[in-house]
C-alpha cells in the first residue's frame, strides 16, 4: 500500500469514527464518576452537615468574641451564636446591661436583665417560663428561656440567652451551657490578647526610653557643626534627626521592612556625621523582601548596638542584609568590630538582671511573640572577632500586618 512520503499521514474516516467513539466513552465514564462522587457527597450524614454548620458559625463568632464580652464585641457575634443554637432569639447580658439581642420580638430584650438575673446570682443555668419571662407584649412568641452564665476565671462575667416558641428541650439547655462555656473560652482569650498588647506596648517603651538624652546631645551637637561649614549637610541632618524621632515615636506595632531600613539609614547617617570616617556602612538590600512586615523598631537597635558596641574607641564596619530566602526574609546585622564573650550575649538574651540591656532581649522577645521561637535572634560572635545578629521572619503571616496598631 502506498503511502505519502514527506508528509503527515491522515487518518481514513474509520480512523476518525473510532476516535470519536473513544472519547464518547471516556466523557460517560468521567461523567459516571462525576456522579458517583456527588452522590457520596450527598449521602453525608445529617450529624456530618450538623457538625460542619456548628463549625462554621462558631468561627465567624469567634472573632468578634476575641474583643471581650463587650457590646462592640456581642453584637456581631449574636447571630451567628442564634444560628449556632437554633434559638428564636439570643441574648447576651454583660456588665450589668444587655449587650446584644438577635432574633424576633426584639422588645422582650428590656427583660433580658431580669431573665438573667437568676443565672448571673447563682452561677448555675436556669430555664425561664411562665409569669418570669415577663414579656409585656401579649403577642411575643417567646414562650420559654434558657440561661447560662458566663464564667471566666470564676467570675460570673455575663450570661447567654437562648429564647424559643416552645418549651425549651433538654438538648437546647445543654447546648446553651457549652456555647456559653465557649463564650467564655472566647472571652478569655481576648484578656489574654489585651495582656500581649500590653506587655508590647511596655517593650516598645523601653526600647524609646533607650534613646538616651546623651544620643540626642551628641547628634544635635553634630548637626550644629556643619552650620557654618556645610549647611546644606546640617539642614539635611536636621531632617534625617526629625524624621527618625517620629518613626521611632510611632503607635503601630508593624511596619514595612521597607521602612524599618529607611528609619535605620537615617540613624547611621546621624552617627556618621558624629564618627566620620571611623563608621563604614554597608547595605545589601532584596528588592523582593521590602514589603515583608516585622515589629516595629527591629533593625535599628541592632544597628545601634553594633555601632555602640563594635566600635570600642575602633574604626567599624557595619554591614545590613535584608535577602530574600523563599518563603522567608533573612535579616542580619554584623559588624568588624570588638565582639563579645558569647556567655555575655546568652545572659543577655536570657534577660539575666546582671546583663544591664534593653535592646537584644526586647527585640528577641518581639520577634518571637509575633513569629515563633523559630524568628529568635541568633547571635554569632567572639572577643575581637566582630558580632553578627540574624532573625528569619515569614513574608507572609497570619495577623501581622504592617501598620497595625500597637
Amino acid at each position: 500500500m502506498p503511502t505519502a512520503q514527506g508528509g503527515p499521514i491522515v487518518p481514513g474516516p474509520a480512523a476518525v469514527q473510532v476516535a470519536a467513539v473513544l472519547l464518547v466513552l471516556a466523557l460517560a465514564v468521567a461523567l459516571v464518576a462525576a456522579g458517583w462522587w456527588l452522590s457520596r457527597r450527598r449521602l453525608a450524614s445529617d450529624a456530618d452537615r450538623a457538625a460542619f454548620a456548628a463549625l462554621h458559625q462558631a468561627t465567624l463568632a469567634a472573632p468578634s468574641l476575641r474583643q471581650g464580652l463587650t457590646e462592640a464585641g456581642a453584637r456581631p457575634a449574636a447571630r451567628h451564636l442564634r444560628a449556632l443554637l437554633a434559638a428564636t432569639a439570643v441574648a447576651v447580658v454583660g456588665d450589668g446591661r444587655l449587650l446584644a439581642w438577635d432574633g424576633g420580638a426584639a422588645t422582650h430584650g428590656d427583660r433580658a436583665l431580669d431573665d438573667a438575673a437568676g443565672a448571673l446570682r447563682t452561677g448555675r443555668t436556669e430555664v425561664v417560663t411562665g409569669r418570669s419571662l415577663r414579656c409585656p407584649d401579649p403577642r411575643c412568641p417567646l414562650v420559654a428561656g434558657v440561661a447560662a452564665p458566663v464564667v471566666v476565671d470564676g467570675a460570673r462575667v455575663g450570661v447567654l440567652l437562648a429564647y424559643t416558641a416552645t418549651v425549651p428541650s433538654v438538648h437546647l439547655v445543654r447546648a446553651t451551657e457549652e456555647v456559653a462555656r465557649w463564650v467564655a473560652g472566647q472571652v478569655a482569650l481576648a484578656g489574654l490578647d489585651a495582656e500581649r498588647a500590653r506587655a508590647a506596648e511596655a517593650e516598645l517603651r523601653a526600647l524609646r526610653d533607650q534613646i538616651s538624652p546623651h544620643f540626642v546631645y551628641n547628634c544635635l551637637a553634630a548637626i550644629a557643626s556643619f552650620v557654618r561649614t556645610d549647611p546644606d549637610r546640617a539642614r539635611n541632618l536636621l531632617l534625617e534627626f526629625a524624621d527618625f524621632t517620629r518613626y521611632t515615636f510611632r503607635r503601630e506595632a508593624f511596619t514595612t521592612l521597607a521602612e524599618e531600613l529607611r528609619n535605620v539609614e537615617r540613624y547611621l547617617a546621624l552617627e556618621q556625621a558624629r564618627f566620620g570616617d571611623r563608621l563604614a556602612v554597608d547595605l545589601r538590600i532584596s528588592p523582593e523582601v521590602l514589603p515583608v512586615a516585622v515589629p516595629l523598631l527591629t533593625v535599628q537597635p541592632l544597628v545601634e548596638n553594633a555601632v555602640r558596641h563594635g566600635m570600642a574607641g575602633r574604626p567599624v564596619t557595619v554591614r545590613v542584609e535584608a535577602l530574600d530566602a523563599g518563603e522567608d526574609a533573612v535579616i542580619s546585622v554584623e559588624d568588624d568590630g570588638a565582639g563579645a564573650d558569647p556567655e555575655r550575649i546568652r545572659a543577655v538574651l536570657d534577660g539575666a538582671p546582671e546583663a544591664a540591656s534593653v535592646g537584644l532581649p526586647n527585640v528577641d522577645s518581639r520577634l518571637r511573640r509575633a513569629f515563633g521561637d523559630v524568628a529568635g535572634l541568633v547571635v554569632e560572635t567572639a572577643p575581637g572577632a566582630g558580632t553578627r545578629v540574624a532573625f528569619r521572619v515569614p513574608k507572609y503571616a497570619a495577623g501581622v500586618r504592617a501598620g497595625a496598631p500597637g
